[in-house]
């Protein structure tokens, strides 16, 4: 059965809060520099060196893309996941991973 857009904003509000809890935390705890810019449908981190981590939903298609800078990737939601269209590789872990590539800020789920 095709997910609702009322569910779709449900589940990717869901992960946009626990991303900001976590870096909240991680600010409070590490003294992690980075910047939370929350607005609509976007989550934007960027961090000490300028750079940028930007999540966004995609209504339209029901996804949540991420733009690293190492590249940009799609995330479905399948079987109770977000997964990369392309490489199968889960939401959170990847995120969790990013974060701490690019800014070097260990998060907690």
């Amino acid at each position: 059965m095709a997910m609702t857009d009322t569910e779709y904003h449900q589940l990717a509000d869901e992960m946009f809060d626990r991303i900001e809890t976590a870096i909240e935390n991680a600010i409070d705890e590490q003294d992690a520099d980075v910047d939370i810019d929350a607005s609509g449908n976007v989550l934007q981190l960027e961090f000490a060196d300028s750079s940028k981590i930007v999540i966004n939903k995609q209504e339209p298609l029901h996804q949540i893309w991420v733009a690293t800078r190492f590249g940009g990737y799609h995330f479905g939601y399948v079987d109770g996941k977000w997964i990369d269209e392309r490489n199968g590789g889960e939401f959170m872990p990847f995120v969790r991973e990013s974060i701490s590539r690019q800014g070097g800020i260990e998060l907690s789920f």
